[in-house]
Order: C-alpha cells, then structure tokens, then sequence
C-alpha cells in the first residue's frame, strides 16, 4: 500500500504548488480593483491597490484618483510588489531545489527564510493601505475592503505557512529521500486474542 504523508518523496511538489497558488492570488491582489469597494448600492467608491476611483450616483464613468500621488501609496505599492517579486524568485527555487535527486536541505532551508522576509514584506503593505487610505481619502457611503485586498491577505498567509513547511523539512531528511526502512505492526495471536 502507498502511503503520502507530509514529507514523503512523491509529495515534494506541494509546496511548489502551493508556493504557484501564493503568486495566483498575488497577482489577483496586484491587479484587482477590489481592494475596497462600496459595501451596497449606489456603488460609488472601488479602489485598486493603484488607484481610486468614484462616481457620482446616477453617473455611468468613473473618476479615478492615483494612489502613486500619496508617498503612503508608494510605499504600501512597493512593499506588497517587492515580496511579490521575492515570492516568484522563492518559487523559482524552489522547482529547482526539488528537481534535483540529492536535495540540499540547507538551501531549503534558505527558502524558507526568504519565505518569511516575503511575508514581512506583504503584511507591512497590506497594513499601510487600509490605515492611510481611511485618513487620507474621503469616503462616500458605506464601503469594504473586499476582495482582492482578501485575495493578498490569503497569498500571505500560504506564504507563511509554506515558509514554516520549507524551514522543518530537513527535520525529515531522511523521510524525504527515503533512507529509513518501513515499519511493519503486528502481533501474534497469544498477544491479540480478540482477532479469533
């Protein structure tokens, strides 16, 4: 019977899958104009991580607003996009550390490391944005923070958890490459009675 547990050889490329789902869920957060949008009707106010926009209640166009022109925008901009570039160089390295037969568990280990600095990198942006944008621009009606600001809160949290994954592996080094022999339960009849 095969079994996969949670370090087994045939199981190395989940946590590049996991490392390719983070960047999905970057990229719907860096290009997504949800990061706050109005909470009902009229829809009056949606904003990207780029810009805002609004519009009057009977009004079709949108008017929109550079968030580039706050140097809190650039800031909380740079920061999410650094750890995003970070992410794909982790992923990237990934792919090759596991392609390779003999893996070098202390350049994992590396990974994971890198993998923390992301996650410092997105949760300094992602804090920065609702807290200047609140202060610095006005508001129309009731609004959310909504989706794509959800999607970068969910690629940092798959980052962190990847970033503990990949900093433990070489915990189970020899589970990995499979150095350690199976081991068979069993017992006799005279000690198992109840199998009669």
């Amino acid at each position: 019977m095969v079994t996969c547990g949670l370090a087994c050889w045939r199981c190395r490329w989940l946590l590049p899958l996991l490392l390719g789902l983070a960047i999905i869920m970057g990229i719907i957060a860096l290009a997504g104009r949800g990061w706050l949008e109005s909470e009902s009707a009229p829809y009056v106010q949606q904003a990207s991580l780029w810009e805002s926009c609004t519009r009057g209640e009977e009004d079709l166009n949108w008017s929109c607003e550079s968030l580039m022109d706050y140097g809190w925008g650039r800031a909380a901009a740079a920061t999410y996009l650094v750890g995003f570039v970070i992410l794909v160089i982790c992923f990237a390295l990934a792919v090759i550390a596991f392609s390779i037969e003999i893996l070098r568990f202390n350049f994992v280990r590396g990974i994971g490391g890198l993998l923390f600095v992301v996650a410092a990198f997105q949760i300094i942006g992602l804090v920065i944005y609702p807290v200047k944008f609140t202060e610095d621009i006005p508001l129309t009606g009731d609004n959310m923070f909504s989706w794509a600001y959800g999607f970068g809160w969910a690629s940092t949290v798959v980052v962190i958890g990847c970033a503990f994954f990949f900093c433990c592996l070489p915990n189970w080094e020899d589970e990995v490459l499979g150095n350690i022999k199976p081991t068979y339960y069993y017992s006799s009849p005279e000690r198992a009675p109840y199998l009669n």
